[in-house]
């Protein structure tokens, strides 16, 4: 299912106050496994979810991570980078 995504910048909305965008290189049944990815805290900063990930888009990624396994467990949804509606 996730086939489509693969290699492609995708955003991921998590199930805490984290939010992370990247490349999403593979994925199994527990993990995504993400490059060149920003794994954000919301907590440190006063901007909502939705604002981060526009900004993000329009300045471009704020990359932090070279590689992340990131669990699956702790996914909301994922989205391709270029569906994410900016105005």
């Amino acid at each position: 299912m996730l086939d489509e995504f693969v290699g492609k910048n995708v955003v991921i909305d998590l199930n805490s106050p984290y939010v992370c965008l990247g490349v999403l290189e593979d994925s199994d049944e527990h993990f995504l496994q993400l490059r060149d990815a920003d794994l954000h805290d919301l907590r440190d900063t006063k901007t909502t979810r939705e604002n981060y990930i526009v900004a993000a888009m329009a300045a471009g990624v704020h990359v932090n991570r070279k590689r992340m396994l990131l669990a699956r467990r702790e996914v909301i949804a994922i989205s391709l980078a270029k569906d994410v509606v900016t105005k």
